[in-house]
């Protein structure tokens, strides 16, 4: 399968696992994804947080971690989602704090697929898993997304 051939739902099986590049989150990495999501929340430092807990500062905002890690992050993302028919639902849970200058890479694994009842489409939830620079977890959620099924050949057997 060539990288930019479309993907359809057969394509996924679980357990498989996509590596995505490392990216830096900077006030550039920001200012991309403002003009992609009209998103206001910048690279913010909350300074009750930080002091209670030691933390340098600037914070990265959950939501630019979230977007930066998934965006583009994996080989499969552009080709993902040019395929889906629709992107269902996410969930991203942060174990450790990210902050403006600090590197993440994403993972994507697939958890489970699921044809739908009229077989013409299929449900693949994603693990997602965000590691910083040193390769310490930082967040872990999941994506799902709605995928179109191969069509099905309409000629008659000869």
């Amino acid at each position: 399968m060539s990288d930019t051939a479309q993907l359809f739902f057969e394509h996924f099986q679980p357990g498989q696992r996509h590596p995505g590049q490392t990216r830096l989150l900077d006030q550039a990495a920001f200012r991309a994804f403002a003009a992609l999501t009209g998103d206001a929340h910048p690279i913010h430092y909350d300074a009750t947080y930080a002091r209670g807990r030691g933390l340098r500062a600037p914070l990265a905002h959950g939501l630019l971690v979230t977007a930066v890690g998934a965006l583009g992050a994996t080989a499969l993302s552009a080709r993902l989602e040019a395929s889906m028919l629709a992107f269902l639902e996410q969930g991203m849970q942060f174990r450790a704090p990210v902050f403006e200058g600090d590197a993440v890479r994403t993972e994507f694994e697939v958890d489970t697929v699921r044809l739908a009842s009229d077989r013409t489409r299929g449900v693949v939830r994603f693990i997602v898993r965000a590691f910083n620079q040193h390769e310490a977890p930082v967040a872990e959620g999941f994506h799902v997304y709605l995928i179109a099924c191969q069509p099905q050949s309409t000629e008659e057997p000869r």
